[in-house]
């Protein structure tokens, strides 16, 4: 029998819009859930993640990122790109984009091509909240996020869903718009809670037992490895803590530490940077410890992994998909 090409099985591409899944409904527990499930699913080999592609002009004007992956519980095959213009420049002349295009591995067709910013924003603060219940030290009390932009927002919300004892929650930023954004997504997710906000970095770090670093790269501020009390966990997502808070650190966490040694050279001294004891899959799946002692500070790097954009994104697309949303292109 001759091979079927997509375009004679009438094959179309679902092109699915920003402002579209921008109307979806989400909880934070399926987010998690789901997150944690791809995490898994790769530790325990059913899910592939290869090292992500970067490439960057030697003025550093824009840098762009390519990366495939597949989830195997889910039968989907992924690629996500990322391009970003003036990232050492002013935030209002920076340009952003990211988009996701998801394959399904038993059909054989696409699934769609996806904006990926809001599966971005999700799976982000998620895997920080994954991060600090599996590594925070027990009685954890106060939580410190530095920053307010995009993943800044979201962070407290998921770190409140995981660890419900948390009973000071901080955040530090710059800019009003940032600061109210993260006080509404407090109020529509767990109404009642209060945000501290703070106005002296140096003494709420000294105060927190959790700190998120979110900032972006043009922060003024980042918490110094001195400041961090015994026990206490850093983890960054972007800027806000400096990095002789990993050089310093008792323990070293990495999401994956194969894509630290890509997007993490910042973090580097003298080239160097120093060896990661655990990756956050496998402690998912008890197989490496996320700390080994109460007193230890430890410090997580969150760089975020493809086959969490891409479980993530299959839910989004099908919600959007059953909703009728986007638009049909005949691709091929």
């Amino acid at each position: 029998m001759p091979a079927i090409h997509a375009a004679e099985a009438g094959a179309s591409l679902r092109v699915i819009s920003k402002r579209e899944l921008a109307s979806l409904r989400y909880e934070l527990d399926e987010v998690l859930q789901v997150v944690q499930g791809a995490y898994r699913a790769v530790a325990e080999g059913r899910s592939a993640n290869p090292a992500k592609l970067t490439v960057k002009p030697p003025d550093g004007r824009c840098v762009a990122y390519a990366m495939l992956g597949r989830d195997g519980d889910r039968g989907t095959v992924a690629v996500k790109t990322s391009y970003k213009h003036g990232p050492e420049g002013d935030k209002a002349d920076q340009r952003y984009y990211t988009t996701l295009s998801l394959y399904d591995e038993h059909t054989g067709l696409p699934i769609a091509l996806m904006d990926c910013s809001l599966v971005g924003s999700l799976r982000t603060p998620a895997a920080s909240a994954l991060i600090a219940q599996a590594c925070a030290r027990p009685g954890a009390s106060t939580a410190l996020v530095v920053g307010c932009g995009v993943q800044g927002t979201m962070a407290l919300p998921f770190l409140v869903r995981r660890l419900p004892g948390l009973q000071r929650l901080i955040v530090h930023g710059h800019h009003v718009a940032g600061i109210d954004a993260v006080l509404s997504a407090m109020h529509q997710h767990h109404p009642g809670r209060q945000v501290e906000v703070s106005h002296d970095l140096r003494r709420a770090a000294q105060e927190a037992d959790i700190v998120v670093g979110a900032a972006g790269p043009a922060s003024p501020e980042a918490v110094d490895a001195s400041w961090l009390r015994p026990g206490a966990l850093c983890i960054l997502v972007g800027y806000g803590i400096d990095r002789q808070a990993l050089h310093r650190a008792d323990w070293r966490v990495a999401t994956s530490a194969e894509q630290m040694q890509v997007t993490g050279t910042d973090l580097a001294v003298d080239g160097v940077l120093p060896a990661i004891n655990a990756e956050l899959p496998q402690i998912l799946v008890g197989t490496q410890p996320g700390r080994r002692d109460d007193h230890h500070r430890v410090f997580a790097y969150n760089s975020g992994m493809v086959v969490t954009d891409i479980a993530l994104g299959r839910l989004m697309a099908e919600r959007a998909l059953a909703q009728g949303l986007g638009r049909e292109v005949a691709l091929w």
